[in-house]
């Protein structure tokens, strides 16, 4: 049995410091059972950045709020969705159910904080007013995003029994990409303005899917394989998770060039990254 005591030891045993920004994916039951329920992860994450450091999850939206005007629903879903479907509301709405537990728990938890978009990310700390400053509406993965101040802030990224194919800070790379051919997505977004309910659109590139017509099966994967081998992380333990922690302006360095070399060229991520 884990305890908050022992997994923010395990953390700090990882490399985890007082004072830094830490973005967390996490996969609850990879940790184990711990003494005091599943919080207890996010609040022994907390005592290891201390007072200083700060939290940071991708929480997104609930279902259907980033697929109307797509073209991907069928005709009368779409319809009841604009006749019914609520304003978006970034502080109660609650986490893509697809990001895991740990981030709900930590959305809710009292001096979390939210930015106001579907593309929404959540942290507890004193980092959240500058990282929260300001909000792109089009490209919000890309320049002036969260995901941008993460890397400038110098943030690390703690991957805990999660999915390597699951690290959204390389959608920032994808978004500040400089390569042709990658993949625009439009879509409208429910909100409260000036009293009333408006359908706004939003533009992006391409992250349900892929942002780019060469990207090969578990993109991501590789490029966080490829990452940690060229680094030599092998990582380590929080609990009964294997736990990996990498520095986000460092892999956006390693990746952005893999991007582009397989942008040009498909073939080139068997050249570049090993096979997942």
């Amino acid at each position: 049995m884990h305890s908050r005591e022992s997994l923010a030891r395990d953390a700090v045993a990882m490399g985890v410091h007082a004072g830094d920004l830490v973005m967390v994916h996490a996969s609850v039951r990879a940790v184990g059972a711990v003494a005091g329920g599943p919080d207890q992860i996010h609040l022994a994450l907390s005592d290891a950045v201390g007072a200083t450091g700060s939290l940071f999850m991708y929480a997104s939206c609930p279902e259907h709020y980033d697929q109307v005007g797509t073209g991907t629903l069928p005709a009368d879903v779409e319809a009841d969705l604009r006749a019914s479907l609520p304003p978006f509301d970034a502080r109660t709405a609650r986490s893509q159910r697809e990001n895991g537990a740990l981030v709900e728990l930590l959305r809710t938890w009292p001096g979390t904080v939210a930015n106001d978009h579907v593309v929404r990310f959540v942290c507890r700390g004193p980092h959240a007013a500058a990282i929260f400053g300001t909000q792109p509406w089009d490209y919000a993965y890309g320049h002036g995003s969260a995901l941008a101040r993460l890397a400038s802030f110098r943030g690390r990224i703690l991957l805990l029994g999660s999915d390597h194919d699951a690290v959204t800070f390389l959608h920032h790379a994808e978004h500040v990409l400089d390569a042709p051919g990658k993949i625009v997505v439009r879509y409208q977004v429910p909100v409260f303005e000036a009293g009333h309910r408006i359908w706004r659109w939003v533009e992006e590139f391409d992250t349900g899917e892929r942002a780019h017509p060469h990207w090969p099966d578990r993109f991501f994967a590789r490029l966080v394989g490829g990452f940690l081998q060229q680094t030599g992380n092998s990582g380590g333990r929080i609990g009964d998770a294997s736990a990996h922690l990498l520095d986000a302006g460092a892999l956006l360095d390693f990746v952005l060039p893999v991007m582009k070399a397989v942008a040009t060229d498909a073939a080139a991520a068997d050249h570049h990254l090993p096979r997942r």
